[in-house]
């Protein structure tokens, strides 16, 4: 089948999903799932279960940014509910704030160069849409320069396996030392 025949087949979060499939699914019994209500990792409750990675309602970018926290956590956090990552929900202060966008620079930096492979845009999320007003040029520069670390210094195993299998997928394979990512992909100003 030609390459542009294959990619225009199914929904882009389809294609994600199958391309997540091919890849982990027989070597690390992981699911990736669409139609949760709010994102949440489940790890496997038998050796003959699947790890369920679900992501929100049918979103490729939700999709991208699950699969970004599953390719970051070590073994150990792979086995509690949600890595066992702390979360407080939208309407946070500044301090917790802050220490959201510590824990979310590595994954969202890592969905970025999903998205570039996916042929996707990319936006950086601050998720807190009731909480207070801050300026999100800091946490977006934090997130470019981990997209520059990881650039120059490569991706965590499963992340550039993932980011290879979608360049391959979508057409949009580039080596990691040739790609560039300026930072106006990433702020918005």
């Amino acid at each position: 089948m030609p390459e542009s025949r294959r990619i225009s087949l199914g929904s882009k979060t389809e294609q994600i999903c199958a391309v997540f499939t091919a890849c982990f699914t027989g070597s690390h019994r992981a699911a990736l799932i669409s139609g949760g209500e709010e994102p949440f990792y489940q790890p496997a409750a038998s050796d003959r279960e699947f790890h369920q990675i679900v992501f929100r309602a049918d979103y490729a970018a939700s999709a991208l940014h699950e699969v970004a926290h599953w390719c970051i956590a070590g073994e150990a956090r792979r086995q509690r509910p949600d890595y066992g990552y702390w979360y407080e929900p939208d309407g946070r202060n500044r301090e917790s704030q802050g220490i959201f966008e510590r824990v979310e620079v590595r994954p969202q930096a890592l969905e970025c160069l999903f998205s570039l492979a996916a042929a996707m845009p990319f936006q950086v999320s601050v998720d807190n849409l009731g909480g207070e007003e801050i300026d999100p040029f800091p946490f977006q520069l934090a997130v470019w320069q981990q997209v520059q670390v990881y650039l120059h210094g490569g991706l965590p195993p499963r992340g550039e396996q993932f980011r290879r299998a979608l360049a391959a997928h979508f057409g949009t394979e580039l080596a990691l030392t040739t790609l560039e990512v300026p930072l106006k992909y990433i702020a918005k100003f």
